[in-house]
C-alpha cells in the first residue's frame, strides 16, 4: 500500500513572527513554476484579533518563492480583503500559469458569522506576482477550492472547484470554458451549478464522508493526477482528514480512469496533529519534479508541509477500476447439513435463550468452540464446545467457562450486558481471547482482552487472567482480534471504530498508563455496494502463501448481514492486497432470518482442517451454524480482485 514518505524536515513553510499578516498561520500552499523555479501562494493567517465587527484570525494570500520546490524563502502578501465579497478574508488559493498570466483562485469570504450563503470563490490575475491585475469573484453559490488545469484541452479551458462545501455533501466539479473571460461568466455558472451533478466527480466513498478538491492537476502519460481531500467521518466527533489520488482522462477529466484504494497520507506528525486546527492534512499542492511527486499540504491549519512518492509508483499503484468483474457471488460458502449445531438448552439458565457469536480455535485435532450464550437475563457468558470433525458436535460443557466479573461487564439497566463476540488465537504458550464487553448503560461497548495458559486452556483448567479495557472510554469500539503470531516484533490488533476496521501495533500487551486501541484504518465501507454501511471482521486473521485471510461482515442500508473476504500483505497488514466486490455467506435459511435479530450471519471464529477452511457463526442471534469453502478456491478467487 503506497504512502507518501513526508520530508524530513518539515514544515517547510512555518507563521512568521515578524510579518502580523501571517503571525497565526502559514498553511494551505499551491505550487506553480515560473522561469525555471518555483512560486508558492499560500494562506497566511493573523492572530486572532477584533476585526471588523468579529474576533477572528484574518486570513490573507502570501507568496513565498524557491529554486528547488522544497526551500521557499522570500514571503510578502499579494492578496488581502479590499472588496466587499473578500471583506472578512482571503483563504486557500490554487494558483496557475497558463497564457503568459498567474491565476489565483482563492475563497473569499463576504460576510461574518461564516455560512455558505457568505463564501465563494473568486480569482486573482497577475502577469508578475508583483501586483494583481485583476481581481473578481467568479461563483455565485458555495464554493472553495478552485483551480486551473495548467494547460488547454482540446482548445478549452478547464476548472475544478467543490460546491457546496458548506451546506454538504460537498462535490467535487469540472467545469470548461471557450474563453478564459468566461470564468466571471454568472449566467454560465448559474447554468453549470443547475446541472451541476453532471460536472461532479464520483469521489465520495460514503456519505457519512465530505471530499474537497486539492492540488491542481499535473499532466502525467496515463492521464491528470488528481490530488484531493477525503475527511472521513465528517458529520462526527471523529473527522479523519486523508489525501487520495485519481487519474482522470487526458482529453475529458471528468472521467476517473483510476483511483487509489487508500489514504496516501493521514494526520500522524506533531506538526498534524497540533496547530489551530489539530488532526488535519489538507492537499494543496503538486508537482512533478525530476521523477518525484510533491505533494504540499496544510498541516492542522498552521504551517505547510510536503512529501513525496516516485511518480512511478503512484501510477503503479493507482488500479483501474474493476468494471468487468461481477457483483454477484461467483463463490459462496457451504452450510454444513447438520446445521444449526448448537441451540439453546432451556433447562440451562445461562443459555436457554440464545447461542451464538462463536470463536473458535484448532487444536490438538480438535476444533474449541467458545460461543455466546444468553439466559432470559439477557446476561451474555461464554460456553464452551469441542468438535473432532469440524462438523459435529462431540461435547458440549454444561457451565459457561467465562463470566461477566468486572463492573464494565456488569449489569447496569435493564437490557443486554456482559461478554460478547469472542476472538481466540494462540501466541506460544497462551490462548488469548478479545471480547466486547458492555454494561447495558449508558457507555458504549468496549473490547476487552484476556488469557489463560494454552496448558491450562487444554487441560480446561479456567483460570483466565484478569480482564482489562483496551479500547478508549466513550467510543463505541468492539469486533477486536489480536493477528495469531507477532509481526515484525509488534503485537497487532483489528477492531471497529464506528463504522471501519481499524488496525494497531504495540510493543507489548499491557496497556498500561492509559494506554488504548487507537491507530489507524485499515478497511473502509464501501460505497453503492453490499458493505456500504458497516463492516467488522469475523474470525481473526488466517496466515496463507498469499497473504492473511481475513472475513469480515458488512451490511447496507438493508441491515442484513454478510461476509465478505480480502487478503492482506504477510509483513505488512495494513496493505490491503485483494478485497472481494461481493460477499460469500449470507442469511438464507430459516434460522439466520428469523431469530432475536433478523437476517443475521456473524461469524467470530474460523479454522483451517485439510485445505478446507470452516466458519463458525451466530444464525439470527439465536443458533450456531458452520458453513465450509475450500481454501485453495478462495485464495484465487480473490487473485482476480487485487487491489
Amino acid at each position: 500500500m503506497l504512502k507518501l514518505k513526508r520530508y524530513e524536515n518539515n514544515p517547510i513553510l512555518l507563521p512568521s513572527i515578524t510579518n502580523d499578516w501571517e503571525k497565526g498561520g502559514a498553511f494551505n500552499g499551491s505550487v506553480s513554476k515560473m522561469d525555471g523555479s518555483y512560486v508558492m501562494a499560500y494562506r497566511a493567517m493573523t492572530p486572532k484579533k477584533f476585526y471588523l465587527d468579529a474576533n477572528i484570525q484574518l486570513s490573507s494570500i502570501g507568496i513565498a518563492k524557491s529554486s528547488d520546490g522544497i526551500n521557499f524563502t522570500d514571503h510578502f502578501q499579494l492578496i488581502k480583503p479590499e472588496e466587499e465579497w473578500e471583506k472578512y478574508g482571503c483563504e486557500d488559493p490554487r494558483i496557475t500559469f497558463i497564457d503568459g498570466k498567474f491565476y489565483i483562485f482563492y475563497t473569499a469570504l463576504s460576510g461574518y458569522p461564516f455560512s455558505a450563503n457568505n463564501i465563494k470563490v473568486a480569482v486573482a490575475v497577475s502577469k508578475d506576482l508583483k501586483k494583481i491585475d485583476d481581481k473578481h469573484l467568479v461563483t455565485p453559490f458555495n464554493a472553495k477550492a478552485m483551480g486551473l488545469f495548467p494547460e488547454k484541452i482540446n482548445g478549452k479551458y478547464f476548472a475544478f472547484l467543490s460546491a457546496n462545501t458548506d451546506k454538504p455533501p460537498a462535490k467535487i466539479g469540472v467545469a470548461s470554458f471557450e474563453k478564459i473571460e468566461d470564468l466571471g461568466d454568472e449566467n454560465y455558472w448559474k447554468k453549470w451549478y443547475q446541472d451541476v451533478e453532471k460536472h461532479t466527480l464520483p469521489l465520495l466513498r460514503h456519505t457519512r464522508d465530505q471530499v474537497e478538491a486539492g492540488a491542481v492537476p499535473v499532466k502525467t502519460e496515463k492521464g491528470w493526477l488528481f490530488i484531493y481531500s477525503l475527511i472521513r467521518n465528517y458529520y462526527s466527533n471523529d473527522k479523519v482528514f486523508t489525501v487520495e489520488a485519481a487519474l482522470l482522462d487526458s482529453i475529458n477529466p471528468l472521467t476517473i480512469k483510476e483511483r487509489t484504494g487508500n489514504a496516501l497520507l493521514m494526520p500522524e506528525e506533531p506538526y498534524e496533529l497540533y496547530g489551530n486546527i489539530p488532526n488535519v492534512v489538507f492537499p494543496t499542492g503538486a508537482q512533478i519534479i525530476g521523477d518525484e511527486l510533491y505533494v504540499y499540504y496544510g498541516a492542522a491549519d498552521t504551517s505547510t508541509a510536503v512529501a513525496s512518492c516516485r511518480l512511478e509508483e503512484i501510477l503503479n499503484a493507482i488500479k483501474p477500476k474493476q468494471k468487468d468483474i461481477p457483483l454477484n457471488p461467483r463463490i459462496k460458502f457451504e452450510r454444513i447439513k447438520s446445521n444449526p449445531i448448537l441451540e439453546p438448552i432451556s433447562e440451562r439458565k445461562w443459555e436457554s435463550k440464545a447461542v451464538f457469536n462463536p470463536a473458535a480455535i484448532y487444536e490438538n485435532g480438535k476444533v474449541h468452540i467458545l460461543y455466546r450464550a444468553m439466559g432470559e437475563d439477557n446476561k451474555s457468558v461464554i460456553g464452551y464446545a469441542v468438535s473432532t470433525d469440524g462438523e459435529t458436535i462431540n461435547e458440549r460443557l454444561p457451565y459457561p467457562v467465562y463470566t461477566p466479573r468486572e463492573p464494565f461487564e456488569m449489569k447496569i439497566k435493564e437490557g443486554n450486558f456482559g461478554c460478547e463476540d469472542p476472538r481466540v488465537v494462540r501466541i506460544d504458550d497462551r490462548f488469548y481471547m478479545t471480547y466486547t464487553a458492555f454494561d447495558g448503560g449508558e457507555n458504549p461497548p468496549r473490547v476487552v482482552l484476556s488469557s489463560i495458559k494454552a496448558d491450562d486452556f487444554l487441560n480446561r483448567r479456567w483460570e483466565w487472567e484478569k480482564p482489562i479495557l483496551i479500547s478508549p472510554p466513550n467510543i463505541d469500539d468492539k469486533d477486536a482480534s489480536l493477528f495469531p503470531k507477532k509481526i515484525k516484533d509488534k503485537y497487532v490488533f483489528l477492531h471497529r471504530i464506528n463504522d471501519d476496521i481499524w488496525i494497531d501495533f504495540f510493543d507489548d500487551l499491557k496497556f498500561e498508563n492509559n494506554k488504548y486501541l487507537d491507530g489507524s484504518i485499515m478497511m473502509h465501507t464501501r460505497v453503492d455496494h453490499w458493505d456500504q454501511k458497516k463492516i467488522g471482521i469475523a474470525g481473526p486473521p488466517i496466515e496463507t502463501g498469499k497473504g492473511w485471510l481475513l472475513l469480515y461482515h458488512g451490511i447496507n442500508e438493508t441491515g442484513i448481514y454478510k461476509v465478505g473476504a480480502c487478503l492482506l500483505d504477510i509483513e505488512s497488514p495494513d496493505t490491503i492486497l485483494s478485497r472481494l466486490s461481493y460477499p460469500i455467506f449470507e442469511p438464507e435459511e430459516k434460522y439466520e432470518k428469523e431469530g432475536l435479530v433478523n437476517n443475521v450471519v456473524f461469524p467470530c471464529g474460523n479454522v483451517v482442517i485439510d485445505k478446507t477452511l470452516y466458519i463458525y457463526y451466530g444464525g439470527a442471534d439465536k443458533v450456531l451454524g458452520v458453513a465450509k469453502m475450500d481454501l485453495k478456491m478462495l485464495l484465487d478467487e480473490l487473485s482476480k480482485y487485487q487491489i
